[in-house]
């Protein structure tokens, strides 16, 4: 019951915050510029308000304190992903209001990553006693010891901008990480973990109240300030429950989506040859005449499917 209270406080908070921070975001002329060289049906959502994510981060952190007990998991998980969105709101600050088109340069939003990432990993180990173990399907806990350290920085940072990566069409980031944090709900049930639980139930929650605002055609777009915090929130879901593992298939669209970019640019320097019209993948599908509800729907499928997957690797394995 907890769980869906959780869910429907964050989601309806999201619905009421929209009306009100869209219009003060219009004020503020906070526009999105659009890449010269992407689909051209992206050129007339140019000027359309970002920095979205602020919407649906109040309503999540609010529901989550509300309905949970105190404890240091809640706030490693809200300090963390309030640390990423703080990262992303500075990126899209210098972006849409100072007008400076690569806003916060790559070296200074990973360096920040990073250390985020190692106060993380420094937290759990010492203070939350979780240990250097991780869970894998049919072997059980294997302990990393000393790799852990680098692992928890590839799980945070990767996650991250793999989710950023994926914020390139209307409702799709944001559908697809409800859909994560969903499963990631039905993972702290099973393994009996109500603060990740209802952090989850709030996270898929405020996503989900987002689409209101955020579905083809969008009124306002999440920015780095949504996709930064939220893709570090379901990263640290996962290594509070020590279902990294679980985090790359139940996660698996933010996972193909990173390829695409990553084979892309090896196939070019290699070859001078793309292996798709346009990285990310859905901007490839967009290309080939695609409609961008169906492209959508196609991920949230593929997301529906992953899901139930991971969920099921947990039971069985």
């Amino acid at each position: 019951m907890v769980y869906l209270l959780a869910f429907g406080v964050a989601a309806i908070g999201t619905v009421i915050l929209g009306p009100l921070i869209i219009p003060i975001l219009r004020r503020l002329n906070v526009g999105q510029t659009i890449r010269s060289d992407g689909p051209k049906r992206h050129f007339e959502k140019a000027g359309t308000p970002t920095m979205g994510g602020l919407i649906f981060l109040i309503p999540i952190i609010i529901a989550t304190l509300i309905f949970s007990s105190p404890s240091l998991s809640i706030a490693v998980l809200i300090l963390i992903t309030i640390g990423f969105g703080i990262i992303g709101f500075t990126d899209d600050y210098i972006k849409v209001v100072l007008k400076r088109s690569l806003g916060l340069k790559a070296r200074g939003k990973l360096i920040g990553q990073i250390l985020l990432s190692l106060i993380l990993a420094f937290i759990v180990v010492v203070f939350l006693d979780r240990g250097t173990n991780i869970w894998i399907p049919f072997l059980g806990d294997v302990s990393l010891g000393w790799f852990y350290l680098p692992f928890i920085m590839l799980v945070v940072v990767g996650t991250t901008n793999a989710v950023n990566l994926t914020d390139g069409l209307d409702g799709l980031a944001a559908g697809t990480m409800a859909i994560a944090a969903l499963g990631f709900l039905a993972v702290s049930i099973i393994l009996g973990n109500s603060d990740a639980g209802i952090f989850a139930a709030a996270l898929a929650g405020g996503c989900i109240g987002f689409l209101l605002f955020n579905s083809y055609p969008a009124k306002v777009f999440m920015g780095d300030t949504g996709s930064l915090a939220i893709g570090a929130a379901i990263a640290t879901l996962a290594i509070l429950t020590k279902t990294e593992i679980l985090l790359v298939i139940i996660g698996m669209v933010f996972v193909i989506e990173t390829l695409s970019v990553i084979l892309q640019v090896i196939s070019f320097q290699a070859t001078g040859k793309r292996l798709f019209l346009m990285s990310p993948l859905h901007h490839h599908y967009e290309l080939k005449g695609w409609g961008e509800r169906k492209i959508v729907l196609f991920f949230y499928i593929m997301s529906i499917i992953f899901a139930l997957l991971g969920v099921t690797l947990l039971v069985v394995g």
